[in-house]
């Protein structure tokens, strides 16, 4: 079975909403604006992006990556790995026209749950906080990888857990602290 790893920028208060800079959003890009980036905490991402096997994405992330991500070459690896997609509203020849290819849509978490039965890498969710949210109330979440940055955004985004979120028992596997006050948390979730 592969091993599904939710990774997220986080402050404090759980907000992952848009930390690189996304349109539209409050406290947009506050991963770079807030606090000033710390490269050795950006270690976890170069090796998530080695490990990774495969990348599972929501439809409102799909919208956001799957035309920039291509053309970036920082992201070679992830450019090159299958994608999968969950939505229920996406139309299937909008992701098969895709420059962010191979990439499938996947329509329901029994889908996520038969794609994690198959022969592969580990399967990271980048993002994609309702995905994240809905993954880990059906049980599907082996393991969270959060840079939790020293900043509270209050109300204004998305966060990671949900409010009415079922109890989940974690076991810190990794951390480190740097010198900006960004924590790297790596979570297993016991079962």
């Amino acid at each position: 079975m592969r091993t599904l790893v939710v990774t997220e920028f986080m402050s404090l208060d759980g907000v992952v909403d848009s930390p690189g800079g996304e349109s539209g959003y409050p406290h947009t890009g506050w991963t770079f604006k807030e606090v000033q980036p710390e490269m050795a905490a950006y270690e976890l991402k170069s090796r998530e992006q080695e490990e990774a096997g495969a990348l599972l994405v929501g439809r409102v992330s799909w919208e956001a990556f799957h035309e920039v991500w291509p053309t970036m070459k920082e992201f070679e690896r992830y450019n090159q790995i299958p994608k999968y997609v969950v939505s229920t509203t996406l139309a299937e020849d909008a992701v098969a026209s895709s420059p962010w290819q191979p990439a499938t849509l996947l329509r329901s978490m029994d889908d996520v749950a038969a794609l994690k039965q198959t022969e592969g890498g580990e399967i990271q969710v980048h993002g994609s906080a309702r995905l994240a949210q809905s993954l880990a109330a059906a049980g599907l979440v082996d393991r969270y990888h959060l840079l939790v940055f020293p900043l509270l955004l209050g109300t204004g985004g998305k966060k990671l857990f949900a409010d009415d979120g079922a109890k989940a028992n974690l076991r810190l596997v990794e951390q480190e602290s740097y010198a900006n006050g960004i924590q790297k948390l790596c979570y297993d979730v016991v079962r």
